[in-house]
């Protein structure tokens, strides 16, 4: 228990906590658009499941994330797969309430967040490794940390939501600005990005247009059908 007397131990846990703190919004964001679609009854044990699931895969890809994010068009297609996220998390907002609303199913939900975090992590965990510093330990802590923090934002974002509609239209568009960013981001385009500082903030604003208007249009479909 050396390491516990350690200063550098200390400094890197806070850096990790605070990490946690700014990149785990968007995840929290998620999981409250996947859960609130669910049975109340269901929201938290939805909440729990894909925290839990989530952080355990962030220490799984902490592993192999460098590796990954070397490979070209892998970002790509996970960008891809947050736009179509978005779009289904939006389209799939019902206006209804009480005994006239759809649930959606609780293996539907768990899987949409386990989908999205995969992609949203694998920038995340590199930042959380780099200040841990090869210190397991504090990296295994850092993640047990970011749980209440990921379950406390997402129980807060459903009650939110289902007292203010319009931040749904808003986490959906920020799940289409993070998959553009990721987009962006990819090896491939590194190159022209890197000539082109503009193309980052474009191709995030992008996918969230793209997220907002293909979801809303699917959404106004559906009740006309």
């Amino acid at each position: 228990m050396e390491f516990l007397q350690s200063t550098d131990f200390w400094i890197g846990l806070v850096k990790i906590i605070w990490i946690n703190i700014i990149l785990s919004g968007d995840n929290a964001v998620v999981i409250a658009l996947a859960a609130r679609s669910l049975p109340p009854d269901q929201q938290k044990k939805a909440v729990l499941f894909g925290s839990g699931a989530a952080v355990v895969l962030r220490i799984v890809l902490t592993v192999v994330a460098a590796k990954l994010l070397e490979l070209s068009f892998l970002q790509i297609i996970g960008g891809l797969l947050l736009l179509w996220i978005g779009v289904q998390l939006l389209g799939d907002e019902e206006e209804g309430e009480g005994d006239g609303k759809e649930y959606g199913s609780m293996m539907a939900a768990v899987r949409t967040i386990l989908i999205a975090d995969l992609v949203m992590s694998l920038d995340n965990v590199i930042a959380v490794a780099a200040a841990a510093k090869g210190s397991f330990v504090l990296l295994i802590l850092g993640l047990a940390i970011s749980i209440p923090l990921v379950i406390f934002g997402s129980t807060l974002m459903i009650k939110l939501m289902d007292r203010f509609p319009i931040i749904i239209t808003l986490g959906a568009a920020l799940i289409g600005w993070v998959g553009g960013e990721t987009i962006a981001s990819d090896v491939a385009l590194q190159g022209f990005a890197a000539a082109n500082p503009w193309l980052h903030h474009a191709a995030a604003a992008t996918g969230a247009v793209l997220v907002v208007g293909i979801g809303k249009f699917m959404k106004s479909r559906a009740a006309t059908m």
